[in-house]
């Protein structure tokens, strides 16, 4: 079959690679119609991670059932479903708890959590590709329905939907609350939207890219462009001095200074501690790798970053992070999309054959043409 190969940083290429079988009576085939590209597969792409050359890259997948496990009790051939890019056991510690980001038996490298077609989490290949191999069939598949509606909209159930909405209850966003999303990314993008579902009142969003800052004010929030001035001061501007009462990272580690020509890792957790009110939360989806060998800043190359401690207790804010536990919200979000209450898809910019996979990393990782989600169709 033919998938997205990584060969080393920013070379990848559409090869022919083995097709995936039933390993295990638990396990289904998925036939893709539907990955998206990650900025979480940039990582990798840039060479900031350790994906060794040959991994398949694709943790967002969208499909329908072609052969199944005779384990399996579920689902069956013609199902069309979308998976968690967790790959998660359901019946471990934290899997029984909800908490199936950091599934205790699935990854053997010793890391809580598995994944498919990313560095360290797991022997999972990923779903950038033609076909995908799905482990514990029945608790990682999530049905659909049947059809091709909506594909672009389920298709973000994998991956950016529930992260943005995690991004939320992270933070606590509640009805009225006023919040600032830093970066307007395809996270950011669906942690604003999410915040706007949940009934915040206002929602900042901070970027520097003209056309994100022009997604987020589609959709209702404020956009705060960082390169004209200071992001803390414009929302004390439009919070009469209060900040705002919950903040989200959707950057992580690859954050900015303002001008935009260096990194600093720390920088957008800092500006956060700055710009929510006393006892107000934040939320930090955002990746902070415990190693990043393309990073510029010798500290964060070994997970230690300089934040503001001192302010941060000093203002009694309270700080949640980790990844998305994806089946914990899947299931309500899909049903606000089928119900016609939500659109997630807007911030899918590019549709593309998996042939065009190589250019629209190219684009991607630059930001430019408009590039902000892609969702690739190998069929």
């Amino acid at each position: 079959m033919r998938a997205v190969v990584y060969r080393k940083p920013f070379d990848v290429a559409v090869e022919e690679v083995p097709d995936p079988h039933i390993e295990h009576p638990n396990d289904v085939i998925v036939r893709i119609t539907s990955s998206c590209i990650c900025g979480s597969d940039l990582h990798m792409y840039e060479g900031r991670t350790t994906a060794e050359p040959g991994i398949v890259f694709g943790h967002e997948n969208l499909g329908i059932v072609e052969d199944v496990g005779s384990g399996v009790t579920a689902l069956e051939q013609g199902d069309r479903v979308v998976m968690p890019f967790n790959v998660a056991c359901g019946f471990c510690k934290n899997c029984l708890a909800g908490l199936t980001g950091f599934c205790l038996t699935v990854n053997p490298s010793g890391f809580a959590g598995g994944a498919y077609g990313y560095a360290a989490m797991g022997p999972y290949p990923g779903g950038q590709a033609e076909y995908l191999r799905v482990p514990y069939a029945d608790f990682n598949c999530m049905p659909l329905p049947a059809g091709t509606d909506h594909e672009s909209d389920y298709a973000l159930l994998a991956g950016i939907f529930p992260a943005g909405y995690h991004g939320c209850e992270l933070a606590g966003v509640a009805p009225g609350n006023t919040v600032a999303v830093f970066g307007a990314g395809p996270v950011g993008l669906m942690a604003a939207y999410s915040a706007l579902l949940r009934g915040a009142s206002q929602v900042f969003v901070v970027d520097r890219v003209a056309e994100r800052l022009a997604k987020a004010a589609e959709i209702g929030a404020v956009p705060i462009d960082f390169s004209r001035d200071d992001p803390v001061q414009q929302i004390m501007d439009q919070t009469r001095g209060e900040g705002t009462d919950a903040g989200i990272d959707a950057v992580g580690y690859q954050a900015v200074n303002a001008s935009g020509d260096r990194e600093d890792p720390a920088a957008v957790l800092n500006q956060l501690v700055r710009t929510v009110r006393p006892t107000g939360a934040i939320g930090v989806p955002g990746r902070y790798v415990p190693s990043d060998p393309g990073g510029i800043d010798e500290h964060a190359k070994r997970g230690v970053l300089r934040v503001a401690l001192g302010a941060l207790c000093e203002k009694g804010l309270r700080v949640s992070t980790g990844q998305a536990n994806v089946k914990r919200y899947n299931r309500q979000l899909r049903d606000l999309i089928t119900a016609g209450r939500a659109r997630p898809g807007f911030v899918v910019s590019h549709e593309l054959p998996l042939e065009e996979a190589p250019t629209a990393y190219q684009k991607f990782d630059q930001r430019i043409d408009g590039y902000t989600k892609v969702i690739l169709r190998p069929t």
